[in-house]
């Protein structure tokens, strides 16, 4: 690295002009000479069109040329040229506020056109003006395009139309065909991929509803033009007016030449959508917009209802009420019909709308006179539903304030009566009763609780330790079975740091209990100053951070000893203890053994042959 204290740089090569081709390695670089001592470091940036580039690939070398000079040598490496890497280029470096520049240097590529618009597959309809696009790029330039329909050429070099980016207008075709394109440059020719230009038929025209009746429409078109290939068949559509589903009444098919097509089984009165495509040997045509029809009005489905007659003298009053069914149109009026003796029957038409009528034949001098008013509707009264509606809502009260009263009983029930203001003397009181009591006693786990061999609560007597006097820490290893954690063993005048081996007492038969607690037996039974033995055995209920709550722990310890980089165990005495897992209702060894910082003696002999020579020590008795 170079420290400048005196700023002396110029440039004494900037990036040359290249010349490539594209997806081939390309390498640029320039080379800085820096005078005087320096203070500061000096770095090299690249830049394209001005902007610095973040993430060039580039190597930087600083050479000292004289006692007073270094050279900085910058290289820039593509290693694929593309279109995008085609620009300026030029180093900059910076002293203090000032930027030095070099000279700019290009990169260009060189070779056979290369497209960026193709033609494309696409549908049109016959007989309809279409324009397809082909752009193609050298350098070297100018680029021409020649255009190939079918495999034969549309146009040559010396045609405006030749030189890219090119636009082929057609005015229609009736016959699909496939297009592409070749571009020329002094470099050679290169030839794009083919799209192919799909003849559809046009939409049919001339919709007409001929025929309309109260329950069906015909409905007439003529079919459009579809080029060369003759249309086969059309499909006509129909759907409830308004509806956006997808859920058509009437779909059907109409085999050429035939154009017109009956739709029965509607509905009087109503509105329907219409629409229509016709399909050749290339495709569908495309779908006409929706057109409405509604059919014509029916009868109506059924008489008048609740027909009564009352006789007053000379007099005869008729009274009923609208049809129960559908109308199938506007009602317009009712048609009475009459007799009376000695003469023919008459009938008689009222020219009103919806309103219910009653009518009054009186007879004066033998001859009848039909009278007619209307007949408002009976007045408001209470329907059933009404009652049925109040019941419920009754009903739905006294659930609401049932639940209320339960929720402020259980409330009470929970916390007690805290507030209940009573007069004593005079003076509002509060009382509380509480509810519910709550004992906070524990059972204390013993060895009787683990359901062990009496042989093996007999070893295990002398060596319980109160669990009140160990606290475990970090986790130092986990197996399968169980994990080592660190502890500390509260003594009469010390705290003893120690290593907890547990056992997960969720996955673990009682036999496997067992055995381990006769591992831990026996490890009491070790007396030597450099094997380790037994410091306790408890049975402890703790909480692990995202590990299994309940689990075995054995307890190590161990004293450090500084003799040729050996350490030697201290040899320490078993304790045992055991404490009952509450939440689980059973009890969970764990066995105190020493703490061993620098790990197993094993591990540490086997380490320590990786170097020149093995380590051996006097103290070990090896």
């Amino acid at each position: 690295m170079i420290f400048l204290h005196c700023v002396g740089l110029h440039f004494m090569e900037s990036p040359k002009n290249v010349t490539s081709s594209l997806g081939k390695p390309v390498a640029v670089q320039c080379v800085l000479r820096a005078d005087g001592e320096g203070q500061g470091p000096l770095d090299v940036l690249w830049l394209k069109e001005g902007q610095q580039l973040e993430f060039a690939d580039t190597n930087q070398m600083q050479l000292p040329e004289d006692e007073n000079g270094w050279l900085v040598i910058s290289e820039l490496k593509i290693e694929e040229v593309q279109l995008s890497d085609m620009g300026s280029y030029q180093c900059a470096v910076s002293s203090g506020e000032e930027e030095i520049l070099s000279m700019e240097g290009y990169i260009e590529l060189e070779g056979l056109p290369h497209f960026s618009v193709e033609p494309q597959d696409l549908s049109v309809v016959a007989n309809e003006e279409l324009s397809l696009r082909c752009v193609a790029h050298g350098p070297p330039d100018p680029v021409r395009v020649i255009w190939l329909q079918d495999g034969a050429p549309l146009n040559n070099l010396k045609d405006p139309i030749s030189l890219s980016p090119s636009t082929l207008n057609i005015s229609g075709l009736n016959k699909t065909s496939s297009f592409s394109c070749e571009a020329h440059n002094r470099k050679g020719v290169a030839s794009s991929g083919t799209g192919v230009v799909t003849v559809l038929p046009s939409q049919p025209h001339d919709i007409k509803a001929e025929e309309i009746t109260n329950s069906s429409i015909r409905l007439s078109w003529h079919m459009g033009f579809g080029g060369i290939y003759p249309i086969s068949h059309c499909i006509v559509q129909v759907k409830a007016s308004g509806e956006d589903s997808d859920e058509f009444i009437s779909s059907q098919t109409v085999s050429a030449p035939v154009t017109s097509r009956l739709i029965s089984r509607l509905e009087a009165f109503s509105r329907y959508d219409l629409r229509l495509a016709c399909r050749s040997s290339e495709g569908f045509s495309n779908w006409t917009v929706w057109m409405s029809v509604s059919t014509s009005e029916g009868v109506p489905e059924s008489a008048p209802d609740n027909v009564t007659a009352v006789v007053n003298g000379t007099e005869v009053l008729l009274r009923w009420s609208e049809p129960p069914g559908k109308m199938n149109g506007q009602l317009l009026g009712y048609m009475m019909e009459y007799s009376a003796p000695n003469m023919e029957q008459v009938t008689t038409h009222t020219h009103i709308h919806t309103h219910i009528l009653a009518a009054i034949f009186v007879f004066v001098s033998g001859f009848p006179f039909l009278n007619l008013w209307k007949n408002y509707p009976p007045a408001f009264s209470w329907h059933w539903w009404y009652v049925v509606m109040a019941i419920a809502a009754a009903v739905a009260l006294a659930v609401l304030l049932a639940v209320y009263v339960t929720r402020l009983r259980r409330k009470e029930t929970r916390f007690g009566e805290a507030f209940e203001p009573m007069m004593e003397s005079g003076e509002l009181v509060v009382r509380y009763r509480a509810r519910r009591t709550y004992s906070r006693r524990t059972a204390e786990a013993t060895l009787n609780s683990l359901g062990i061999s009496d042989e093996l609560k007999q070893k295990l007597q002398d060596v319980m330790v109160d669990r009140h006097k160990l606290t475990l820490g970090k986790t130092l290893g986990e197996g399968e079975f169980g994990s080592v954690m660190e502890g500390s063993l509260t003594q009469e005048d010390s705290v003893l740091k120690v290593a907890v081996k547990t056992m997960k007492i969720a996955i673990c038969t009682r036999t496997e209990m067992e055995d381990f607690l006769r591992e831990a037996a026996c490890m009491k039974e070790f007396d030597h100053q450099n094997v380790m033995r037994l410091l306790g055995k408890c049975v402890h209920s703790f909480s692990l951070p995202n590990k299994n709550k309940h689990q075995h722990d054995y307890i190590f310890r161990v004293k450090e000893y500084s003799v040729r980089n050996i350490y030697l165990i201290e040899q320490l005495d078993l304790r045992v203890c055991l404490q009952t897992v509450e939440s689980e209702g059973y009890p969970s060894p764990v066995v105190i053994l020493p703490y061993m910082k620098h790990g197993d003696l094993h591990s540490y002999l086997l380490y320590s042959r990786l170097g020149d020579a093995p380590v051996v020590s006097e103290t070990l008795g090896l």
